[in-house]
């Protein structure tokens, strides 16, 4: 073979090739070395400089984003995300939210996860940390970290969300994160609370208990005994690590399933009684008003609800092929289908779910649309296993009046105007 001047061009062997890659790195950290012990031709990342018109010098790399060209940063005690990737929650004055739109699958980041609290995070040592059980028991008993994490363990992969999670005043920029931001899914280690009721022998007659929190709120709630020998976790891990202070380290009650200020955290006492204890929250707080004039109490379940986390604000589409994605979940155990309408509620159609499918966890969902350039609004709503379908926001305040401030789950979407612009759906709360 022959170059364009007519000199015979030798072909690379795999061997010439090798050695020659080999000698270039080690020239290049020679190189390195010498620039660094005089400071004249090297910049910070031990690259050559460009030369005094610009060009990149003999031997420089042709390309400065060519990470073939360099050796990567070192191994560290502690893994980081890549400076291309910068997700936040959303801060509000009491809590902070998901950024549901930036994330993948079904797990939460831990430092992702939302959080709520009523009178911030209290630094609790785990060395005298404790958990005392009493009341209508047979032995009451303390147990200390170590004592809890003798007991054989479980993990299993649950949501959470706040009762209060949904923007009744939400505009047209409202974006994905903050449309349901105080729902999280962690896998969840712990032991459960049944093997620590079999310990200190509850007695047939209790049917509540009280679970206190060590916070400066010393928040408590009355809990049905029946969950805690259904699938209350005694949690002290989150996602493979040690609970995060702000999810309730060293140890929290976990109620799958069920509204999230029941799962207290830094959990201190609990106490088991023959009837509920009225505390501050499950009477002022946490009930909500329906529509025969009547306040539900103790509604723990969180209903089965939808969001699309893309297309959403302040996204911009153009006419084609779009897939429309999303999470889906419900406290009464799996997702069984979810239905997405592309013309703005009129009809529906069922999405593909994601595996896996788990009950009372985030599901994922994806449905494949062909968008014709016209303005139109995009919907979703979630169907789980027991049948109860998501309801409308007129079908909502039908049963529970526009006042209703915790359980908020109707359905939203959002509206692709012709120029491929995407804003919430904004809907009537009155």
């Amino acid at each position: 073979m022959a170059g364009a001047d007519g000199v015979p061009i030798k072909p690379i062997s795999r061997r010439r090739l090798l050695a020659g890659a080999a000698g270039a790195t080690l020239a290049s950290l020679a190189g390195a070395g010498a620039g660094d012990a005089d400071g004249s031709d090297q910049g910070e990342t031990g690259l050559p400089r460009s030369g005094a018109d610009g060009q990149q010098t003999a031997g420089q790399a042709t390309d400065a984003a060519d990470t073939t060209k360099s050796i990567g940063r070192p191994i560290s005690e502690l893994g980081s995300r890549s400076p291309h990737e910068n997700p936040r929650r959303v801060l509000r004055t009491t809590s902070s939210g998901t950024p549901h739109e930036h994330l993948h699958g079904i797990i939460t980041p831990s430092d992702l996860h939302y959080e709520r609290h009523h009178a911030g995070i209290p630094n609790v040592d785990p060395a005298n940390y404790s958990l005392l059980i009493h009341g209508m028991v047979e032995r009451p008993l303390v147990f200390t970290l170590d004592d809890i994490k003798r007991f054989p363990s479980v993990s299993q992969v649950y949501f959470l969300e706040c009762a209060g999670n949904f923007p009744t005043r939400a505009t047209e920029e409202t974006r994905p994160a903050e449309v349901a931001p105080l729902t999280s899914t962690s896998e969840w280690t712990g032991v459960p609370l049944s093997v620590l009721f079999r310990e200190v022998g509850v007695l047939p007659e209790a049917t509540w208990f009280l679970a206190e929190g060590q916070d400066g709120a010393v928040l408590g709630r009355s809990i049905p005994v029946e969950k805690g020998w259904d699938d209350a976790l005694i949690a002290y891990g989150q996602n493979g690590e040690a609970l995060r202070p702000e999810q309730g380290y060293p140890v929290r009650l976990f109620n799958p399933g069920w509204e999230g200020n029941t799962s207290v955290k830094w959990l201190r006492r609990i106490e088991l009684s023959d009837r509920p204890f009225m505390t501050r929250e499950e009477t002022s707080r946490y009930t909500e008003p329906i529509s025969d004039g009547r306040v539900r109490q103790f509604s723990f379940v969180m209903d089965a609800r939808s969001l699309i986390t893309s297309p959403g604000y302040p996204q911009v589409v153009e006419p084609g092929w779009i897939e429309i994605r999303g999470i889906a979940w419900s406290g009464r155990g799996k997702i069984d289908r979810v239905d997405i309408s592309v013309d703005d509620g009129r009809t529906w159609a069922p999405a593909d779910l994601q595996e896996p499918v788990l009950p009372k966890a985030f599901t994922r969902f994806r449905y494949l649309w062909e968008w014709d350039g016209r303005e139109t609004a995009v919907w979703s709503r979630a169907v789980d296993e027991t049948g109860y379908v998501q309801p409308s926001a007129q079908e909502f305040i039908a049963a529970r009046t526009a006042r209703s401030s915790y359980h908020h789950n109707p359905t939203t979407g959002w509206r692709i105007r012709a120029d491929g612009s995407v804003v919430y759906r904004t809907q009537e709360w009155a």
